[in-house]
Formats: C-alpha cells, structure tokens, sequence
C-alpha cells in the first residue's frame, strides 16, 4: 500500500473551528469541566462548589455562574508564615496547611466552625466528616485542573487538609501519599509522616551525612531560621493549631503607589485654555503698557 499524506482542502479549513482559548493554551479541561458543574435538572440556583487546587499551593472553593466562576473563599501557601511556617511552603505537608485553612476559613465564613470541626489530631487514617443533626456539611468536588493524579500528589495533600478540616469531599485514599499498589491499602503510619514533614526531616538527616555541603545549600533558609530535623513535626503541629485557632484572612497594608514624573503635557478642557489665553493676552498688555510710561518718562 503506497503511502499517501492526507490533503487539506479548501473546504477542510473552511469548516475547521478552533477550541476554546483556554484548551489551546493547555489550561482548562472543558470536559471535566462540564461534569463538575453540571446540576441536575430537577434543581434550581444549587450550584455545584468546586475545590480547586493548584501547582503553587493555591486553594480555592469556586462555584460556576453564567457571569463567570465565583469564588467564595481561597487560601494560599504564602500565608502560612503568618502561622508560623515561614520555610517549605510548596512540599505535601504545606499543601496539607493550605486546604485545612481554607477548611476552616470557609466554614467560618458560613459560621460553620463550631458544628464541624473535622480531625483535629492528624494520623494518616482516611477521614470523612459525619453529618450533624441542624446542618448538612458543605459539599465540593475536587477539582485539580491539568495536573497529573499521580500517588502522592501535592494536590491530594491539600485534598486531605481540606477533609480533615471539616469539608465533604467525594474521595479515595488511593491517591494519598502510603498507598500501597500491591497490598491495596493505605499505610497510615507513612501518610502521616508526609503530614508532618518526616519526609523532609529524613532527607535532612541524610544530606547532613552523606553531603554535608549540599546540606548547607539545599537547606539554607531552615539552617537561619535554626530549624532541624528533629523540630520538624513539632513546628507543623503548631500551624495546624494555629490555623484552628483564627482561620480569616489578613488584608496586608500595601504603601500607596508614588506619583510619576510627567513627560507629556496634560490635556486641558476648553475653560482651561480660555483662562490660559485671557492671562496670556493680560501679561502682553500689561507689558506693553510698562513700555508705553518708559517712553514717556524719556521725553
């Protein structure tokens, strides 16, 4: 069989239909898309919420509306030294701070805090938070875009800070770090030590044996906060207690932008140039009568 290379026509492009902007530049999924925010047709004004995490550890509940996504609440990584994690703010166990802040946050904004205060202690088992008698827990979908659900995912990471912080997200432990393929359970010792950063503190131990140099370079910034291996745990329980204890957001104070020197003329309205010329045509007669008395005084 001769190979023939397929000819595109005229009418080929004619009929063509480029996709969506965000398909082409590799952002949004529009099939998953519509699957997450379809409602069911028997319902009306129940938006579907959708837990949406990101590569740089941002964590937001959106719901879908004809004007466009809504968000009702987000939490982002570079808050967590606000709570006493000023190092690591993009490894598993951030990403666990950022969605149980975002947790909390959000069910304090619905002033559902006190009804449901999901796992307080942290092991590494799956978690599911049970329904109270007054109000039903605040449901979303997991939503992680385009990233890879590979085991042990940064994003299942903050799937697990967001269910152990009180929210109701349909879910499996098969995507959390310590799940086993060939026993088919999750080992929650090994989970647990992702939460509390016994992943990082184990690479610590070994660089500082093994490469003492790489050890300075690789861990810098823990060396000058004066963080060490065997600290590690203990700082991540103090952010998970602080995150329960006040979970609203912090507006920062940003210095107000400074005034740039102009190069071009500012346009002015009409009165303005009347005003301007009516002075202009002053100063010319007023000089000219001074010229007119200088004469007069010579002769």
């Amino acid at each position: 069989m001769v190979f023939a290379k397929a000819q595109k026509s005229r009418a080929y492009f004619k009929r063509f239909q480029v996709k969506y902007r965000r398909r082409r530049e590799g952002k949004t999924d529009y099939r998953a898309r519509i699957r997450l925010i379809n409602q069911d047709k028997n319902k009306y004004n129940t938006p579907k919420y959708r837990f949406v995490t990101n590569k740089d550890i941002v964590a937001q509940i959106i719901s879908a509306s004809i004007a466009g996504d809504l968000v009702l609440a987000a939490a982002y990584s570079h808050e967590l030294p606000r709570y006493g994690l000023e190092v690591g703010l993009t490894n598993y166990a951030a990403a666990y701070c950022t969605g149980l802040l975002l947790a909390r946050r959000v069910l304090k904004k619905l002033e559902m805090d006190d009804e449901y205060e999901g796992n307080v202690e942290a092991t590494g088992e799956d978690y599911s938070v049970e329904p109270a008698e007054s109000r039903r827990p605040f449901r979303a979908l997991l939503d992680v875009g385009l990233i890879r659900t590979t085991t042990g995912n940064r994003v299942f990471g903050a799937l697990k800070g967001a269910l152990d912080g009180g929210l109701d997200i349909p879910h499996s432990e098969k995507r959390f770090a310590g799940f086993s393929k060939d026993g088919k359970q999750l080992d929650a010792e090994i989970h647990r030590k992702y939460i509390y950063g016994g992943h990082v503190a184990a690479y610590m131990r070994t660089l500082a044996e093994d490469e003492p140099e790489k050890y300075q370079s690789h861990f810098s910034e823990y060396i000058k906060k004066g963080i060490e291996a065997d600290d590690i745990e203990e700082v991540y329980k103090k952010v998970h207690a602080a995150i329960r204890a006040d979970p609203t957001i912090k507006k920062t104070e940003k210095p107000a932008p400074q005034e740039h020197k102009r190069y071009n003329l500012k346009k002015l309205t009409f009165d303005e140039r009347k005003k301007k010329l009516v002075d202009r045509l002053k100063a010319f007669n007023d000089a000219g009568d001074d010229d007119d008395s200088d004469d007069d005084d010579e002769y």
